[in-house]
């Protein structure tokens, strides 16, 4: 006898529990293990972007190699979370093994894609240009917590906007809405990016939203086209 929607939900929400709290466990153990390393990932990053890095508090140093740690457990947790979460697309929502495979492993492809891509091509970029304004009688003197802020917030953010062209596709493929649903409200899209970018950015200025925004676009336009070619058939919950 196929189950009630409330019965799914309370499975779902159970599902969510438990793994919120492994996320939890794993998280603040793996933080604590890279804290002891950290000193050697600030110091590569810094040679990355060749940058010198200031403190102005006895507890700057400490918090921003802490902030560090937990942006590097949250990268190196990526796949298990992806492989929790497809186990909870087979356990509760039914769906089969082997879409959930191809889910998990799409989202941890796009994910790395998304944070090395950020790493080797976005903040060198950016960080150059925003300290191209330096001068003989201006120089910089950069934080280390605002740096780690920066360097941490973009990471996380590219590696989860990379995602958008998978959810596209999701989307599409539970019969919710279709590829030409995202066409029609494609100027929402861009106000919505425009807001994303805003609040995710460490800076309000227009160059660094632009520097997620001009991804974010790109990545829309890309779920468009890998949501239609997925899913060709035009049966749909929205009809709008």
């Amino acid at each position: 006898m196929p189950e009630s929607l409330a019965q799914t939900l309370v499975r779902l929400l159970k599902y969510l529990r438990r793994f919120l709290l492994e996320t939890a466990i794993c998280f603040t153990g793996l933080t604590a293990i890279l804290y002891w390393l950290s000193p050697h990932f600030l110091a590569f990053l810094q040679s990355h972007f060749q940058q010198h890095l200031a403190f102005f508090g006895v507890l700057e140093p400490m918090l921003a190699l802490l902030k560090l740690s937990s942006v590097g457990a949250l990268i190196l947790l990526a796949p298990w979370i992806l492989w929790r979460m497809s186990q909870g697309l087979v356990d509760v929502l039914g769906f089969s093994r082997k879409l959930s495979l191809v889910f998990m492993l799409s989202a941890l492809l796009l994910f790395y894609a998304g944070t090395l891509f950020c790493f080797f091509v976005t903040l060198p970029f950016g960080i150059n240009f925003l300290l191209g304004y330096q001068s003989q009688h201006l120089r910089p003197v950069i934080a280390v917590g605002k740096f780690v802020n920066f360097v941490g917030l973009f990471l996380i953010s590219f590696g989860m906007i990379f995602e958008i062209p998978l959810i596209m596709t999701f989307i599409c493929r539970l019969k919710i809405c279709g590829p030409e649903t995202f066409g029609r409200y494609r100027g929402y899209a861009v106000l919505l990016i425009a807001i994303m970018a805003a609040i995710l950015t460490p800076t309000p200025d227009i160059f660094n939203m632009a520097m997620m925004g001009v991804p974010l676009y790109v990545l829309y336009e890309v779920g468009i086209i890998i949501a239609r070619i997925v899913n060709p058939s035009s049966t749909y919950l929205d009809k709008t």
